[in-house]
């Protein structure tokens, strides 16, 4: 029986891989007979920088009427005939209505007939005067005598001053008989026809009237915003807005678009409401084509302010831990991480606005997060940020 000679003989993966392990091993005992160490991990860091940037709030709001005035007589009689088309734009001072102006015309006449007898007995009066002051000159009067003829003249003249107030509360009346507008608007329909019978002060309305050019707009804000405003403002942390000093408001309408016509605010309340804890601002907004209409859902946006230094680190810098506080992580002129809390107010953008815990020229990490932990070195790079803020003019 022949003998079979076996041979082994190892594939070429098999001594590839071994001399990858080999050389692998001769690096670590290399790394470690040389003390090498692996190098600090790369983060992406943006150094901030403080720009101007201006404090926008923006809030919930519902239109209101400028004004509102119900029309009534200040007279009675007899509706004769309406002036006005029902729902149309009047001015001040239109006419409106008209009361049958007879009976106050006949009060007119009689008031001015009762001054013109006034004024007759005044000069009979005066000449009576004039008369005794000759006789008693020449004794054929006494002194008593013209006295008495001095307090008539100056009772015809009463007299003739109540009857001139009789003629113009007259006149005053003939003319409420026009019923006017009393003020500038939008009327709405009549509650009252012609041949009606009206009276002086009705609790009735004619009809009403609506003034939407300008227009109110009442916001509604909380109330501790409204306070850390203030407490900025008094601080100088931040530059009122406004020739005056007021805050400039802009409209939101439905769809995100922008009222055309920008209002200032014109009032700030002072009592909080226990329901929603907020204060009611009230602006006011030209409105000269009638665009807002009384009750309308609006946002608006308050520009209160300027900061002067405000800084912004972009939203991927800022995290919160399990507190809820936010932290940013911060590589220091060792190269070396450091969390910072910070005080972060509002987003703008894709940035977050930062009040506190931050100052210019700290360099804020980015990118590499999960690489960079507190009191470890790190080789900063710059990251690149799109939609970088642009400094305000």
């Amino acid at each position: 029986m022949p003998h079979l000679r076996l041979s082994w003989r190892p594939s070429a993966a098999l001594l590839t891989a071994a001399a990858l392990l080999l050389a692998g091993c001769a690096d670590d005992n290399a790394d470690r007979q040389g003390g090498g160490e692996r190098p600090p991990p790369e983060v992406g860091v943006v150094a901030l920088q403080a720009h101007p940037q201006e404090r926008t709030t923006t809030l919930p709001g519902r239109t209101a009427a400028y004004r509102i005035a119900d029309v009534r007589p200040q007279v009675s009689g007899t509706l004769e005939e309406r002036r006005f088309q029902q729902g149309a734009r009047v001015s001040a001072g239109d006419p409106l209505y008209q009361i049958d102006p007879a009976p106050y015309q006949a009060e007119v006449e009689r008031a001015r007939a009762q001054l013109a007898e006034a004024r007759a007995t005044v000069d009979t009066a005066r000449k009576d005067v004039e008369r005794f002051k000759e006789l008693v000159a020449s004794n054929g009067a006494s002194e008593r005598e013209l006295d008495d003829a001095r307090d008539r003249l100056e009772q015809n003249k009463a007299q003739v001053r109540s009857a001139r107030a009789s003629l113009t509360a007259a006149q005053i009346e003939l003319g409420y008989t026009t019923v006017e507008a009393p003020i500038p608007g939008r009327i709405s329909q009549t509650h009252v026809t012609e041949g009606s019978l009206v009276a002086a002060h009705q609790e009735r309305a004619l009809a009403q009237i609506t003034q939407l050019d300008p227009i109110y707009v009442d916001i509604q804000r909380p109330a501790e915003q409204a306070r850390r405003l203030q407490r900025a403002l008094a601080a100088g942390r931040l530059e009122r807005s406004g020739a005056e000093g007021g805050a400039r408001v802009e409209l939101l309408l439905d769809g995100g678009e922008t009222y055309e016509h920008p209002g200032e605010l014109a009032f700030s309340g002072v009592n909080v409401a226990p329901d929603t804890g907020s204060i009611t601002l009230r602006a006011v907004f030209p409105n000269p084509d009638h665009t807002l209409k009384p009750g309308m859902f609006v946002r608006a946006r308050l520009t209160e302010g300027t900061d002067p230094d405000a800084l912004l680190v972009p939203q991927q810098g800022i995290r919160h831990n399990r507190r809820g506080q936010a932290t940013a992580l911060v590589v220091n002129d060792d190269n070396q991480v450091e969390q910072r809390r910070v005080e972060v107010s509002r987003a703008q953008g894709t940035f977050w606005i930062v009040e506190g815990g931050l100052s210019s020229g700290d360099r804020v990490i980015v990118s590499g997060l999960q690489q960079a932990q507190p009191g470890s070195p790190v080789r900063p790079v710059e990251a690149d940020i799109p939609n970088k803020p642009d400094r305000a003019e």
